[in-house]
Protein backbone atom coordinates (compact mmCIF):
# COMPACT_ATOMS: atom_id res chain seq x y z
CA UNK A 1 0.00 0.00 0.00
CA UNK A 2 1.48 3.37 -0.95
CA UNK A 3 2.58 5.65 1.87
CA UNK A 4 0.46 8.51 0.50
CA UNK A 5 -2.68 6.43 0.95
CA UNK A 6 -1.76 5.65 4.57
CA UNK A 7 -1.03 9.31 5.29
CA UNK A 8 -4.28 10.42 3.66
CA UNK A 9 -6.26 7.86 5.66
CA UNK A 10 -4.59 8.92 8.91
CA UNK A 11 -5.27 12.61 8.26
CA UNK A 12 -8.91 11.98 7.35
CA UNK A 13 -9.43 9.76 10.41
CA UNK A 14 -7.87 12.40 12.67
CA UNK A 15 -10.12 15.05 11.12
CA UNK A 16 -13.24 12.89 11.37
CA UNK A 17 -12.87 12.30 15.11
CA UNK A 18 -13.43 16.04 15.61
CA UNK A 19 -17.05 15.58 14.48
CA UNK A 20 -17.61 14.23 18.00
CA UNK A 21 -17.60 17.85 19.18
CA UNK A 22 -20.68 18.75 17.14
CA UNK A 23 -22.51 15.40 17.10
CA UNK A 24 -24.89 14.47 19.91
CA UNK A 25 -23.10 12.56 22.66
CA UNK A 26 -23.99 8.93 23.27
CA UNK A 27 -26.31 8.17 26.19
CA UNK A 28 -24.52 8.39 29.52
CA UNK A 29 -24.29 5.28 31.66
CA UNK A 30 -23.99 5.12 35.43
CA UNK A 31 -20.52 3.59 35.40
CA UNK A 32 -19.34 5.00 32.06
CA UNK A 33 -16.80 7.77 31.55
CA UNK A 34 -17.72 11.35 30.68
CA UNK A 35 -17.94 12.14 26.97
CA UNK A 36 -14.61 13.85 26.15
CA UNK A 37 -15.92 15.78 23.13
CA UNK A 38 -18.25 18.05 25.12
CA UNK A 39 -18.80 21.67 24.12
CA UNK A 40 -20.94 22.46 27.14
CA UNK A 41 -17.92 23.00 29.34
CA UNK A 42 -14.89 25.08 28.55
CA UNK A 43 -12.34 26.61 30.84
CA UNK A 44 -11.58 29.22 28.16
CA UNK A 45 -15.16 30.35 27.59
CA UNK A 46 -15.81 30.41 31.34
CA UNK A 47 -12.60 32.36 32.00
CA UNK A 48 -13.50 34.95 29.35
CA UNK A 49 -17.06 35.21 30.69
CA UNK A 50 -18.60 34.33 27.33
CA UNK A 51 -21.86 32.55 26.61
CA UNK A 52 -21.52 28.78 26.17
CA UNK A 53 -23.72 29.01 23.05
CA UNK A 54 -20.83 30.86 21.43
CA UNK A 55 -18.64 27.82 22.00
CA UNK A 56 -21.04 25.66 19.98
CA UNK A 57 -20.66 27.99 16.97
CA UNK A 58 -16.91 28.24 17.49
CA UNK A 59 -16.69 24.44 17.66
CA UNK A 60 -18.63 24.13 14.40
CA UNK A 61 -16.28 26.56 12.65
CA UNK A 62 -13.15 24.88 14.03
CA UNK A 63 -14.39 21.39 13.11
CA UNK A 64 -15.09 22.61 9.56
CA UNK A 65 -11.62 24.19 9.32
CA UNK A 66 -9.97 21.06 10.73
CA UNK A 67 -11.72 18.82 8.22
CA UNK A 68 -11.03 21.20 5.32
CA UNK A 69 -7.34 21.55 6.16
CA UNK A 70 -6.73 17.85 6.63
CA UNK A 71 -8.81 16.97 3.55
CA UNK A 72 -6.63 19.27 1.44
CA UNK A 73 -3.53 17.70 2.97
CA UNK A 74 -4.91 14.22 2.24
CA UNK A 75 -5.53 15.16 -1.39
CA UNK A 76 -1.98 16.48 -1.55
CA UNK A 77 -0.62 13.25 -0.05
CA UNK A 78 -2.47 11.31 -2.74
CA UNK A 79 -0.98 13.52 -5.46
CA UNK A 80 -4.24 15.18 -6.51
CA UNK A 81 -3.08 18.66 -5.43
CA UNK A 82 0.32 20.34 -5.77
CA UNK A 83 2.86 19.69 -3.02
CA UNK A 84 3.03 23.44 -2.32
CA UNK A 85 -0.40 23.19 -0.65
CA UNK A 86 0.83 20.68 1.97
CA UNK A 87 2.28 23.11 4.57
CA UNK A 88 -0.73 25.45 4.51
CA UNK A 89 -3.20 22.57 4.64
CA UNK A 90 -1.44 20.97 7.62
CA UNK A 91 -1.24 24.35 9.36
CA UNK A 92 -4.96 25.03 8.86
CA UNK A 93 -6.01 21.59 10.05
CA UNK A 94 -3.62 21.45 12.99
CA UNK A 95 -4.18 24.98 14.32
CA UNK A 96 -7.96 24.62 14.06
CA UNK A 97 -7.77 21.27 15.83
CA UNK A 98 -5.48 22.64 18.55
CA UNK A 99 -7.83 25.59 19.10
CA UNK A 100 -10.78 23.27 19.53
CA UNK A 101 -8.89 20.85 21.76
CA UNK A 102 -7.64 23.72 23.92
CA UNK A 103 -11.05 25.34 24.28
CA UNK A 104 -12.76 22.05 25.19
CA UNK A 105 -9.85 20.27 26.83
CA UNK A 106 -10.33 16.85 28.37
CA UNK A 107 -7.35 14.67 29.36
CA UNK A 108 -8.38 11.97 26.88
CA UNK A 109 -7.84 14.46 24.06
CA UNK A 110 -4.12 14.77 24.74
CA UNK A 111 -3.34 12.29 21.94
CA UNK A 112 -5.00 14.69 19.49
CA UNK A 113 -2.76 17.50 20.73
CA UNK A 114 0.30 15.29 20.25
CA UNK A 115 -0.79 14.40 16.70
CA UNK A 116 -1.36 18.05 15.77
CA UNK A 117 1.96 19.20 17.22
CA UNK A 118 3.82 16.32 15.53
CA UNK A 119 2.24 17.18 12.17
CA UNK A 120 3.12 20.86 12.55
CA UNK A 121 6.67 20.04 13.62
CA UNK A 122 7.29 17.54 10.81
CA UNK A 123 5.84 19.87 8.21
CA UNK A 124 6.85 23.38 9.29
CA UNK A 125 10.09 22.71 11.18
CA UNK A 126 11.54 19.67 9.43
CA UNK A 127 9.96 20.47 6.05
CA UNK A 128 8.73 16.92 5.44
CA UNK A 129 5.99 16.28 2.91
CA UNK A 130 4.67 13.22 1.11
CA UNK A 131 6.46 12.48 -2.13
CA UNK A 132 9.64 14.29 -1.05
CA UNK A 133 12.98 12.62 -0.35
CA UNK A 134 11.91 9.23 -1.62
CA UNK A 135 8.79 8.97 0.57
CA UNK A 136 6.22 8.00 -2.03
CA UNK A 137 2.96 9.81 -2.49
Amino acid sequence: MPLGLLIAGFLLAHAAIHVGFIAPPPPATADGPAWPFATDRSWLVTRLGLDMALLRWLALALVAATIAGYALAALTALGFLPAAIWPAAIAIGSFASLGLLAACFHPWLLLGVVIDVALLWSCLVVGWQPGANGWGA
